[in-house]
C-alpha cells in the first residue's frame, strides 16, 4: 500500500487506520450531530406527511368536482347565459347543458385542429346568433380531413332558425401543447373563443362556446359530428397521498434505527 505521495506506509499501518475507523464508527456522536439529524428527520417526516395530508384534500375536492360536473352535464338544459350574466361565469359553469335558439353564420365558420375517438380532424366552430341578439361560437362537432371543405358536407348545412343543446365549456386561450393559434394564418389549435371573434369580425360574443349534442343528422355523415366531449378528471390522489405517507413513516423509521443504534452505542 502507497500513501497519496507515493511513499510506502510502515508496515502495520493499514491495520491501524482499520482499527482507528472501527473505533470511530462505535463512537456515540456529539450532541449537536444529534440535534441537527433529529431536527431534519422530524422536518422530513412532518413535510412529507402534510404533502399526503394535502393529496388526500385534493381527492376529496375532486370527487365533489367529478360529481358536480356529472350533475350537470345530466340535468335538463337551460338558457345559455346572456351578456348581463357573462361577467360571472366561471369555470364552475362548465359542462352545464344549456339550450339557445337563432341562426347559424355559417360562412364564418373556423376550423379547430383535434383528436377524438374518430381520428384526427377538427372541430368546426361556428357563430349562432341568439334571437336574444348575442352570438355564441357552437362547436357543431368533429369532420375529418377530407371533410374541411365546407362545400363537401353541404348536405349538412343547417340554414334558417334552429335550435342548439349541448354543453358550455370555457374558452381555451393560446393554443395547443407547443403549438399557438395563428389567427392570420387561419390556424387553431384551441377553441379560443376571443381570438376567434375577432379573426371573424364578430361582435357581443359570449366569453364561452357551446359544445352541440348530436343531432339525427350526424347519424348521416352529411354534418359534424357532436357529443364526442370527453369528460375525464384525472384522480391519482390517493396514489400520490399514499407515496407521501409510506415516505413519511420509511423516514420515521429510519430516524428510530439510528436512535436505537445511538442509544446502544452510549451504552456501551
Amino acid at each position: 500500500m502507497t500513501a497519496a505521495s507515493g511513499t510506502a506506509l510502515p508496515a502495520g499501518a493499514g491495520r491501524a487506520v482499520a482499527d482507528a475507523i472501527a473505533a470511530d464508527a462505535g463512537r456515540p456522536r456529539s450532541t449537536a450531530a444529534l440535534a441537527a439529524l433529529a431536527t431534519l428527520a422530524v422536518a422530513g417526516v412532518v413535510a412529507l406527511s402534510a404533502l399526503g395530508a394535502w393529496q388526500l384534500e385534493r381527492r376529496a375536492w375532486k370527487l365533489d368536482l367529478i360529481e358536480r360536473v356529472e350533475a350537470r352535464i345530466h340535468a335538463d338544459p337551460v338558457a345559455a347565459p346572456g351578456p348581463a350574466a357573462w361577467p360571472r361565469i366561471t369555470g364552475d359553469d362548465a359542462y352545464r347543458r344549456v339550450r339557445l335558439e337563432g341562426r347559424f353564420r355559417n360562412d364564418d365558420e373556423t376550423l379547430v385542429r383535434a383528436v377524438t375517438a374518430l381520428g384526427g380532424g377538427y372541430w368546426v366552430m361556428t357563430p349562432l346568433v341568439a334571437d336574444a341578439g348575442f352570438t355564441v361560437l357552437v362547436n357543431r362537432g368533429f369532420v375529418p380531413e377530407s371533410a374541411r371543405d365546407p362545400a363537401t358536407r353541404a348536405a349538412g348545412r343547417v340554414d334558417g332558425e334552429t335550435a342548439v343543446t349541448g354543453l358550455l365549456r370555457t374558452s381555451e386561450p393560446g393554443g395547443g401543447f407547443l403549438r399557438a393559434n395563428d389567427p392570420a394564418a387561419g390556424r387553431w389549435y384551441s377553441r379560443d373563443v376571443v381570438a376567434i371573434a375577432a379573426a371573424s369580425g364578430l361582435s357581443e360574443v359570449a366569453p364561452y362556446f357551446v359544445d352541440a349534442e348530436p343531432t339525427a343528422a350526424d347519424a348521416g355523415g352529411a354534418a359534424p359530428v357532436g357529443g364526442l366531449t370527453v369528460v375525464s378528471f384525472p384522480n391519482n390522489h390517493l396514489v400520490y397521498a399514499l407515496t407521501w405517507l409510506a415516505l413519511a413513516l420509511m423516514l420515521a423509521g429510519a430516524t428510530g434505527v439510528v436512535a436505537r443504534e445511538e442509544w446502544r452505542r452510549r451504552r456501551r
